[in-house]
């Protein structure tokens, strides 16, 4: 299939972190004879070595790139991305197309509306998981902007050895997703991890972090940690969608903590409820949970504690996640279509805990009358609050700062973490695919 474009077909892409190799190595995989990748100047040397005796070309820049190639995906930091195609860009061969692998999709648009020939086709795609993932069922998101079908056709051959679900969207509506999705999904992950730090707290040693759902969260945290800052830091700062949804789960957060040390029960239950019900309430009685058993987790946990020995936790960031999606009027369940692994896994608990009375109720008492748990749900409210002032002041360096710091807290985990990690993805993405 396709034998003749595998034969003619010059692919190009810039920057060879971790999608870019990814990429690189799964259409060489397929067949695909003419694969060019390139990086920063000083790279080269080191890039020659690394593919040498395969059929990856590496090449000296995006000059070389541009200039040669029929297909060519930026695969660079959302930061730089304006400035990589302002670079780039004007050398694109006439008739080409330009695509890109950045989360955030409008400043990659403008970049190319701006520096692109107008001869130059614009096709941009976004695989919404990470390199380590297998890309077989996952979503691929496809975005024709400025091109002819034929075009489109060709970047729908070269995507298909990926095996994914193609999902076409305009860029507003992928940002949108985006931050719906992925966004405040990692700005919840990442005041877990902040939390645990600031309390000198390893959550697989304490007893309230023990259990299916609690090994989904101490799983992703790691995750996320052991990956590159700037991956999420693109996605939070540039998208002003992901900012706002960002700032609300933080009040949220802040909002559920004060009726739960004012032991306003009422309110609280009312407030929970409201959500859950705004949220969930529309299921039919035949929906299939997203996660069919908290018990299928059990087996992923870094923690020696006994199940048994668990003691009760307010999973105060998962109630908040859903007030957070009641206040903003969204509904999760519209954007499974555009799910990555990790947003499946957290809407997987958090449905979990809504629609199992008995949960629920057990962690609603634990937020208003735990009180020994009370220093870590307050910590995690001040690192929600962190991260969401880190995002609305847009600093990429502060944002940074305060990833690493974490990162460094956990480092020792990281190889472990990972393993179980990646058998939870596999697990989830498993029955993504039936």
């Amino acid at each position: 299939m396709y034998e003749k474009e595998k034969e003619t077909i010059e692919i190009g892409i810039i920057g060879a972190g971790g999608m870019g190799r990814f990429y690189a190595q799964r259409l060489a995989k397929a067949g695909w004879k003419k694969v060019n990748v390139c990086d920063l100047p000083e790279k080269y040397e080191q890039l020659k070595k690394e593919f040498e005796g395969t059929n990856i070309h590496v090449l000296p820049d995006g000059f070389h790139i541009s200039r040669k190639c029929d297909w060519i995906m930026y695969a660079v930091e959302a930061e730089y991305i304006d400035s990589v195609v302002k670079t780039f860009g004007p050398a694109t061969k006439m008739g080409a197309i330009v695509s890109g692998q950045t989360s955030v999709k409008k400043p990659e648009i403008e970049a190319f509306e701006k520096y692109v020939p107008e001869d130059v086709h614009i096709i941009s795609c976004h695989s919404m998981h990470g390199p380590a993932v297998d890309p077989k069922g996952q979503p691929l998101i496809v975005i024709k902007h400025r091109a002819s079908e034929e075009k489109v056709e060709l970047v729908l051959k070269i995507l298909s050895c990926f095996e994914s679900n193609i999902v076409h969207l305009s860029a507003e509506e992928h940002d949108r997703i985006t931050a719906d999705t992925q966004a405040v999904t990692h700005a919840a992950f990442l005041s877990m991890g902040s939390a645990w730090r600031e309390n000198s707290q390893f959550p697989w040693l304490i007893p309230h972090f023990v259990g299916g759902i609690e090994n989904v969260k101490v799983n992703v945290a790691l995750r996320i940690y052991s990956n590159k800052w700037h991956v999420y830091a693109g996605l939070a700062i540039m998208n002003p969608i992901a900012k706002v949804q960002i700032t609300q789960y933080a009040k949220s957060v802040a909002d559920l903590f004060k009726l739960m040390i004012q032991e306003k029960e009422q309110e609280f239950r009312a407030r929970i409820k409201q959500a859950g019900d705004f949220v969930f309430g529309g299921l039919q009685k035949d929906h299939v949970p997203i996660l069919l058993d908290d018990r299928l987790l059990d087996e992923f946990s870094l923690s020696k504690i006994p199940k048994e020995n668990r003691q009760r936790n307010s999973h105060l960031s998962l109630l908040a996640m859903v007030d957070c999606w009641y206040e903003l009027g969204l509904n999760p369940y519209e954007h499974m279509v555009c799910q990555t692994p990790l947003f499946r896994l957290w809407m997987g608990i958090t449905e979990y805990l809504f629609r199992n009375p008995a949960m629920l109720e057990e962690a609603i008492q634990a937020a208003l009358y735990r009180k020994e748990i009370r220093s870590d749900d307050m910590e995690f409210v001040t690192c929600a609050r962190g991260w969401a002032e880190a995002v609305s002041l847009g600093s990429m360096e502060g944002y940074q700062k305060r990833f690493e710091q974490t990162a460094d807290f956990f480092r020792d985990q990281f190889a472990e973490s990972t393993i179980v990690g990646n058998r939870m993805i596999a697990m989830i993405s498993k029955n993504m695919s039936q």
